[in-house]
């Protein structure tokens, strides 16, 4: 099958007409406060496609039944489905072994689940944990509860002004006592993208392991897990265009086999007695109970419709885009943008001298666009820049100039209010 033959009728024939790639998504059809919706909130949730939409009712209508359990035409449809995106998402990352691919509620759940699963039972007093200050908060709070309750230590990475991350600092913090590197691939506050393979190559020399959270790059841009060279990456359906509640953790098959279960339950047991259990192969051993078999089906029509657009196409795109809202930006008059690193995906963080990022937003909200005020589960960061918050833009593969200029009138809106 060519690309173009698996694109539906709107998108065949021309692999990145922006506007063709918008009629896919539904929602975008609709006003707000009396203007055309112009989302630029997809740092906290992306829009769906029909495809995505129709995948999940179509499984619900015809194949909805639990999976690796029955022997019943249903349920071995659904298998097929919810084993058949496996298989999509372990292409996707180019991972080397479809056992490597856990299904987890989010990106949050899989680091959740390095931490207690691989770290707890192996890191002592003495030992060390190493982030940056620009971690979400899933990236933090997992390692804090994880060395509060091994006694190893939490180290933090510094970043410069521009948002970039302090290498010769961070190369200096890595020693024989680090025992787990976990960084974002891309900052979800200020859009930097990191140098993730020199970041893990950096770790693996200290014997530690790589831990990538991919919440905001997966969407936005190739991964390709074993370039990377990375032990662990997480991803968050609802970030790429698929549904809540599901996520991706890739890990090598070596480390989550050494890994104690996260939940105990049905399907991630070989056998059971009330002396002693053991455990399914990889990757069920991670996926005790009815997983959410209709986000993973979603989540595979995802990946399915960001390939055949081209991950490649998607990124040059959206850097276009973010190029020309940092410059439209730049020409406003007390607006300061907060992170400003040369590699970046589409993030654009702002504030508006005198102005509570939390009225940006509302404001903006009365011209259709919508946006994100508030620190982004990013305190840490946000105390950094010595500010309480910020209006982030985030980009996606169906935003165009046009929305950009819909957000400086926007933000044209906020200084006339705030300037009388």
């Amino acid at each position: 099958m060519t690309h173009a033959q698996g694109l539906s009728p709107q998108l065949a024939g021309n692999m990145f007409d922006v506007e063709r790639i918008r009629a896919e998504f539904p929602i975008l059809a609709q006003t707000v406060n009396g203007r055309p919706l112009v989302y630029l909130d997809n740092g906290a949730t992306s829009q769906k496609p029909r495809r995505v939409i129709e995948a999940i009712r179509r499984y619900y209508e015809s194949d909805n039944a639990n999976v690796h359990r029955g022997l019943h035409a249903l349920s071995e449809r659904a298998t097929n489905a919810y084993e058949g995106a496996r298989d999509t998402v372990r292409t996707f990352l180019n991972a080397a072994d479809r056992r490597e691919i856990v299904f987890v509620r989010g990106a949050t759940e899989g680091l959740n689940l390095i931490a207690q699963s691989w770290a707890r039972p192996r890191l002592q007093p003495g030992d060390e944990v190493l982030i940056t200050t620009m971690e979400h908060h899933s990236n933090i709070v997992p390692w804090q509860l994880v060395c509060r309750q091994t006694g190893a230590q939490l180290r933090v990475a510094p970043i410069h002004d521009s948002g970039e991350l302090d290498m010769e600092a961070f190369a200096n913090l890595v020693s024989e006592r680090t025992r787990v590197v976990a960084v974002a691939h891309v900052s979800n506050a200020l859009g930097t993208i990191n140098p993730a393979r020199q970041i893990v190559e950096t770790a693996h020399i200290a014997g530690a392991i790589a831990v990538l959270d991919g919440a905001q790059a997966a969407a936005h841009g190739p991964v390709d897990v074993r370039a990377l060279g990375c032990d662990f990456y997480v991803l968050s359906s609802h970030k790429c265009y698929g549904p809540t509640g599901m996520g991706v953790l890739y890990g090598r098959a070596e480390l989550l086999e050494a890994a104690e279960p996260y939940q105990g339950g049905g399907d991630m047991i070989r056998t059971v007695s009330f002396e002693e259990s053991t455990w399914n192969e990889l990757p069920y051993k991670f996926e005790a109970g009815t997983p959410n078999i209709a986000g993973a089906i979603g989540l595979g029509a995802a990946v399915e419709f960001m390939t055949e657009l081209g991950m490649d196409a998607i990124a040059a795109h959206e850097r276009e885009v973010l190029e020309y809202a940092t410059e439209r930006l730049d020409e406003l008059d007390g607006i300061r943008i907060i992170g400003t690193a040369p590699e970046k995906a589409g993030i654009l963080s702002f504030v508006v001298e005198g102005v509570h990022p939390h009225d940006v937003g509302t404001i903006v909200d009365q011209h259709g666009v919508a946006i994100r005020a508030g620190h982004h589960c990013a305190m840490p960061l946000m105390r950094r820049y010595r500010v309480p918050a910020t209006s982030r833009a985030s980009l996606a593969l169906y935003n165009t100039r046009a929305d950009v200029d819909a957000l400086v009138e926007g933000l044209h809106g906020v200084k006339e209010i705030f300037d009388r």
